[in-house]
């Protein structure tokens, strides 16, 4: 157990340990509690416009019972956190920011959120677990139910006699879901989880497990690749910017970075050697000199290597060799385009 967000968490559980876990998800299936994440609601006449220009990503992309990857940022262009913003109505949305990001979100929503429209923090409202891998359909399935939506869409579903907001989302690469129980059902509904994943051997599995598979797949982590320092522009998260949009938080100075094409923006680094990369490790060039920094590194079960994510100066394109100081020592690593393993989302 550590502590993250202000939460304690489990690393990993017994019995099996992060290379286990992460295999089950890759290869079977896992099941992660992730109820620390932050859960909020946006109610009332204007909601959609409203939040269309706090943030990034362009909300009338998508319909009812849909969600969407977005960011909230400063007027500067930094990351308060990004998200994901589910669309009941146009009038009624539910978010999930970041555990420790939460209270700055609902913050800045309420300084800047007009008449008519309530901003409700839920964050100890409801529980999040996330399901994925291959077998995630096949435990669904036995509950009785469909599970046959698209790629970011949810619906209401009822599992171990509660209700549950079943979205077709998640954090690892592999097909999945996220389910987002009644706080006082989340005992229930884990509990049925982790009956249904035993015939697919599957396992319970933690942060740490979590943290190897997303870096695999190049998905950003708040405080590491995205940060009030560091842009959507710098973090390659511009798929994520509503870039049709006449204006929305941070906007102009997004668009001067994207213009300019001078910042360092973020790639992926395979070792060569037996070296593990590690967040904060400076990447140089064949002449020494400094031309990133590694925002999160691992060794990768999958691929068994180290990895890493890093940002680099543009100029240094996928397949260019460069090293990276590990504690003092130089380790060969190679730019790799992401992601690193193949993605199963849809």
């Amino acid at each position: 157990m550590a502590d993250f967000g202000g939460w304690l968490m489990p690393i990993e559980y017994p019995g099996a340990g992060v290379l286990a876990e992460h295999a089950a998800v890759r290869e079977r299936v896992g099941l992660f509690d992730v109820s620390h994440l932050g859960k909020a609601s946006v109610k009332g006449e204007g909601a959609l416009e409203f939040l269309n220009a706090m943030f990034t990503n362009d909300l009338t992309r998508i319909g009812d019972s849909k969600a969407q990857y977005t960011l909230l940022c400063n007027p500067d262009g930094g990351v308060v956190d990004d998200l994901i913003a589910y669309r009941n109505s146009a009038s009624d949305f539910f978010l999930i920011p970041n555990a420790a990001n939460t209270t700055d979100v609902v913050r800045v929503l309420n300084e800047n959120v007009p008449a008519g429209i309530t901003i409700t923090n839920l964050h100890e409202s409801f529980a999040v677990l996330a399901l994925q891998g291959p077998h995630a359909v096949d435990v669904i399935k036995s509950f009785g139910i469909n599970p046959t939506m698209d790629y970011m869409a949810f619906s209401h579903v009822a599992i171990a006699g509660c209700d549950v907001i079943l979205c077709r989302t998640g954090y690892t690469g592999e097909h999945g879901f996220e389910l987002v129980p009644h706080w006082g059902d989340a005992d229930k509904v884990w509990d049925a989880l982790v009956d249904a994943m035993k015939p697919y051997s599957g396992l319970i599995c933690g942060l740490g497990a979590r943290d190897t598979l997303r870096t695999e797949m190049g998905y950003p982590l708040h405080g590491h690749e995205l940060s009030l320092e560091i842009t959507p522009v710098q973090a390659s998260a511009g798929w994520a910017i509503g870039w049709k949009k006449e204006s929305f938080r941070g906007s102009e100075h997004l668009r001067a970075q994207r213009e300019s094409g001078t910042v360092r923006t973020l790639k992926a680094l395979k070792s060569n050697d037996r070296g593990i990369p590690r967040a904060g490790m400076l990447v140089k060039n064949s002449k020494g000199g400094e031309i990133g920094i590694v925002t999160s590194g691992t060794f990768s079960p999958s691929l068994k290597v180290g990895i890493a994510l890093a940002l680099i100066d543009p100029h240094y394109e996928v397949g260019s060799t460069v090293t990276i100081d590990i504690r003092g020592r130089e380790s060969s690593a190679t730019i790799s385009a992401l992601p690193l393993m193949p993605s199963h989302v849809r």
